[in-house]
């Protein structure tokens, strides 16, 4: 039994042993005894999650329950003569779901599943691909475009892999080639960096930002618009994309320069589709009218991007009008993604409320010595620190409700005017969606590492000098670009 079976055996015990003993622990000075609970319920939930001894749905669940009694038991933070109560302590566990990041994230999951009923992304893919050409490195460069080009329409970075993964494969049959080739290999590799780079690039592409940025609203009062989101994370993702093309063909070469049929399988998989459907227009003409209205949000409207988006799926959700049912829905949507996501904001809100949060900041500025660096020495260990961290980490969902609001209140406890909290909580969200490295490292990772196109050595000699990439480019940015908009 290797390493990784026996922590799955096993998670669940150690986390809870490691509960127990931090519980056991005499609370330290500054902290509070609801706060001390939560580092313990922290601890356990980062083990469970790393460890993936059950299930997320299930382990949001364990949170919960965890949450309502060991918070219920303890004294009120707001007036420690008291307890809080179970009920209070319940609630809590349950705030995550009654904030608008929630409803976003909900309705990017039906906005994914109408993309998968009507087949219009696999239409969009299809349609670029056939205008590349069947050489391998043109090829290349539409497999990593369509990634950019989906991440606009379809938000669900699983959704968007699980797209290209049957086409591509689609390809690579007809093609002839095999599914051990490095061709194969390298083609599905880049389905899932892509993917994965593109969720900087873009705030409605994965669910891991509206945890950040729910944070960034409720701790810092500010809100982040679509487009300001794209002007600041975009020239990071293009540029990555132009890195991701050049690494890929220099580590894992194809081995022919052009794939023969290639130009006429592709023609023949479009035609296949026969002509646009009804739905498929409709859904394209709400998309765009989405993306219009995500784009000039503060620019032309005030209306935010959580209440458009629910406009947009109440409309493919109704009667004549729209493109799919709920049972058509439902079926197609991962409601344990939503689940966690709420949870990982009732985690993170309750870190910060019974003042664990302040406390870990305190703890870590004075041990790093961050109150004597400068903002880019901060941000440069905090990166560095967050790329490691996500090596064990399966979910960058995760690992934002985890770790952002310690990010935030570390920035906040320097009290240093120079320094653009909302500006580097960003920029560090943007490194929380790397996963470069590990098949596991991501689930859109694990849809691509199934189809037995690579190996997980392939995955992460390319990988590790995408991750050494990114985290040099993050810091050339800050250095330039971020500084000058006033970002950094």
């Amino acid at each position: 039994m290797n390493l990784n079976s026996i922590m799955k055996t096993y998670g669940l015990f150690i986390g809870l042993f490691v509960l127990f003993s931090i519980m056991l622990i005499p609370t330290p000075e500054g902290l509070t005894i609801a706060g001390h609970r939560m580092l313990a319920i922290l601890v356990f939930s980062v083990i469970i999650w790393m460890t993936e001894c059950i299930s997320y749905p299930v382990s949001a669940a364990v949170i919960m329950a965890l949450m309502a009694f060991l918070l219920g038991t303890a004294p009120d933070v707001a007036n420690p003569l008291t307890k809080l109560g179970t009920s209070k302590g319940l609630a809590l566990a349950l705030s995550g779901f009654s904030n608008t990041s929630l409803a976003l994230v909900g309705a990017a999951l039906f906005l994914a599943a109408a993309m998968m009923k009507t087949g219009l992304d696999k239409r969009i893919a299809l349609a670029v691909l056939a205008k590349i050409g069947a050489k391998t490195n043109r090829v290349l460069a539409g497999v990593i475009f369509v990634g950019f080009l989906l991440s606009f329409f379809v938000p669900s970075t699983t959704a968007r892999v699980s797209c290209m993964v049957p086409i591509v494969l689609g390809i690579i049959t007809t093609f002839g080639v095999s599914k051990k080739s490095k061709f194969a290999g390298v083609m599905m590799i880049a389905v899932a960096q892509a993917d994965s780079i593109w969720n900087v690039g873009i705030k409605t592409a994965a669910a891991q930002n509206m945890i950040a940025l729910n944070f960034i609203e409720k701790q810092l009062g500010q809100y982040v618009s679509w487009m300001d989101w794209f002007i600041i994370a975009a020239p990071f993702s293009l540029l990555m994309s132009i890195a991701l093309y050049f690494v890929l063909l220099k580590l894992m070469p194809p081995e022919m320069d052009e794939v023969a049929g290639g130009q006429e399988t592709i023609a023949r998989e479009l035609k296949n589709l026969g002509p646009m459907k009804a739905d498929e227009k409709k859904l394209m003409i709400m998309s765009l009218i989405l993306l219009g209205f995500w784009s000039t949000e503060s620019i032309l409207h005030n209306f935010d991007t959580s209440s458009t988006t629910i406009v947009a799926v109440t409309l493919m959700l109704l009667p004549k009008i729209g493109i799919m049912n709920w049972k058509e829905a439902q079926e197609r949507i991962g409601w344990g993604t939503l689940l966690l996501f709420g949870v990982g904001i009732s985690l993170g809100s309750a870190i910060l409320s019974t003042k664990a949060a302040s406390w870990i900041a305190t703890c870590m500025v004075s041990y790093f010595g961050f109150a004597d660096m400068t903002t880019f020495g901060i941000l440069a260990i905090l990166a560095a620190f967050l790329i490691i961290i996500h090596l064990g980490f399966a979910s960058a969902t995760a690992l934002s409700a985890a770790m952002i609001p310690i990010v935030i209140s570390i920035l906040q406890n320097l009290k240093n005017p120079l320094i653009n909290v909302v500006g580097m909580t960003m920029i560090l969200q943007y490194v929380i969606c790397f996963g470069f490295i590990l098949p596991v490292n991501a689930p859109q990772n694990m849809v691509a590492f199934g189809t037995e196109t690579f190996e997980a050595k392939d995955f992460i000699k390319t990988g590790i000098p995408l991750t050494i990439i990114a985290y040099l480019l993050i810091l050339l940015l800050a250095a330039t670009y971020w500084k000058w908009i006033g970002i950094v």
